[in-house]
């Protein structure tokens, strides 16, 4: 089967959950989204705000990874029980934010509205899209560090 793509949306205090768990978590806790989702598929997550529901505006790209494993599973709660897939997470990744990106990512450009579809709490993304996403969540390398033309080195 084909590798796809996800952008899931959750604020910056549950994606550090998820990320510190392992796993990804989607449309509060829902089963339906996370089974279209298949091992090794992309999965990136927006926050538009800090925390929830009455954090300050984020809107980043807060972590990014792959979906380990084809299993979904339900997390064991006295009151909750939300559904769950395992994620290897790219530790590394930077929060990035998408307002330089809008122009550039197909599921924002010439859209006014851009925001209006994340209502839905998971959409497929391009290859393309996911790529400009990984990158700009990349932390530079040393050698990508840019230092100013009047520094010199003897």
């Amino acid at each position: 089967m084909a590798i796809r793509y996800w952008l899931a949306v959750a604020s910056r205090d549950h994606v550090r959950t998820a990320v510190d768990l392992g796993v990804a978590q989607v449309s509060h806790g829902t089963r339906p989204n996370l089974e279209r989702m298949g091992d090794a598929d992309g999965l990136v997550y927006y926050s538009p705000k800090t925390e929830y529901p009455d954090g300050e505006p984020l809107k980043q790209f807060t972590a990014i990874g792959r979906i380990d494993g084809a299993e979904i599973s339900q997390a064991l709660s006295l009151d909750w029980r939300p559904w769950r897939r395992r994620v290897d997470w790219d530790q590394s990744a930077e929060p990035a934010p998408i307002r330089p990106l809008l122009g550039a990512l197909e599921f924002t450009r010439n859209a006014p509205n851009w925001g209006y579809q994340l209502r839905a709490g998971v959409i497929e993304l391009s290859r393309h899209d996911f790529e400009i996403i990984r990158d700009a969540m990349r932390r530079p390398s040393p050698d990508d560090r840019r230092y100013p033309e009047e520094r010199h080195w003897l």
